[in-house]
C-alpha cells in the first residue's frame, strides 16, 4: 500500500454515523426499519414487564380478599360488575352469571355450571389475549431481523463492488468503507433480533404462568358454587 493509499485510509471516518450517510438509500432504509423495530420491541419489552407485574400485584390482593371468608356476595357488591383488576373480571363474570341463573323464586336455571363455567372461561381467554399481545411482534422481529440485515448486508456490498468496477482500484482502503457500511445492516438486525428473541420467551412463559393461575383461580371458584348447587 502506497503513502498516498494509506493517508486516505486513515482519514476515513468509520463512525456508525458516517457508516450510515455513506451507505446507499436501500441499505439506509434497512437500518431505519431494523433500529425503528428495535426501538418498538424495547417499548414493548417494558410496557409489558410493567403488565405483568401489575397483574400478579392485582391477583395477590384479589386471592387475599377471595379467601378471606368474606361471603362472596358482599365480595361482588364491593368490586361491581366492571372491575379494573383481570383476577376480579373473572371472578364477577362467574358471578353475573350466577346471579342472572336464579329466577325470581329463587330457583336455580338448568345448565347454570356449565353457563357459568363458560363466562370464566371467555374472561379468562380474553385476559390472556391482553396479555400475549404485541409478543407476536417480538417473535416477527426475532425472526426476521437477521435475514432483513443480511439482505442489507448484501445489497451494501454489491454497490462496493459496483463502485469498484468503476473506479478500478481494489485496494483495501477502497474496499473497506463499502464491505463495513454493508456489515452495520447485519449488526443491527442482530442487535434487534437478540433480545426480541429472549423476551419473547421469557414474557411468553410469564403470559401462560399469570394465564394458568387464572384457570386455577375459575376452577376454585366453580368448584365452591358446585358445592352451594348441590347443597
Amino acid at each position: 500500500m502506497d503513502q498516498q493509499t494509506l493517508a486516505h485510509a486513515q482519514e476515513i471516518d468509520f463512525s456508525l454515523l458516517a457508516l450510515f450517510l455513506r451507505a446507499s438509500i436501500t441499505v439506509k432504509l434497512v437500518m431505519l426499519a431494523l433500529t425503528l423495530a428495535s426501538f418498538w420491541s424495547w417499548s414493548i419489552i417494558i410496557r409489558k414487564f410493567i403488565t405483568f407485574r401489575a397483574a400478579r400485584s392485582e391477583g395477590a390482593a384479589f386471592d387475599q380478599a377471595f379467601w378471606s371468608g368474606e361471603p362472596l356476595d358482599e365480595l361482588f357488591d364491593q368490586i361491581g360488575p366492571t372491575p379494573s383488576g383481570a383476577s376480579q373480571r373473572i371472578f364477577a363474570a362467574g358471578m353475573l352469571e350466577w346471579r342472572r341463573s336464579h329466577r325470581q323464586d329463587g330457583e336455580l336455571i338448568a345448565g347454570a355450571q356449565a353457563r357459568i363455567d363458560r363466562s370464566m372461561d371467555i374472561a379468562i381467554a380474553k385476559e390472556g389475549e391482553h396479555l400475549n399481545s404485541g409478543l407476536s411482534f417480538l417473535a416477527t422481529v426475532g425472526s426476521t431481523a437477521p435475514f432483513v440485515g443480511l439482505f442489507g448486508t448484501v445489497w451494501g456490498i454489491k454497490v462496493a463492488f459496483e463502485e469498484i468496477a468503476i473506479s478500478q482500484n481494489t485496494s483495501l482502503a477502497v474496499v473497506a468503507p463499502g464491505i463495513s457500511e454493508a456489515l452495520v445492516a447485519t449488526a443491527i438486525g442482530l442487535v434487534a433480533a437478540i433480545p426480541a428473541v429472549i423476551f419473547y420467551n421469557k414474557l411468553s412463559g410469564d403470559a401462560d404462568k399469570i394465564t394458568a393461575g387464572y384457570e386455577a383461580f375459575a376452577d376454585e371458584f366453580s368448584t365452591i358454587l358446585s358445592r352451594q348447587l348441590d347443597a
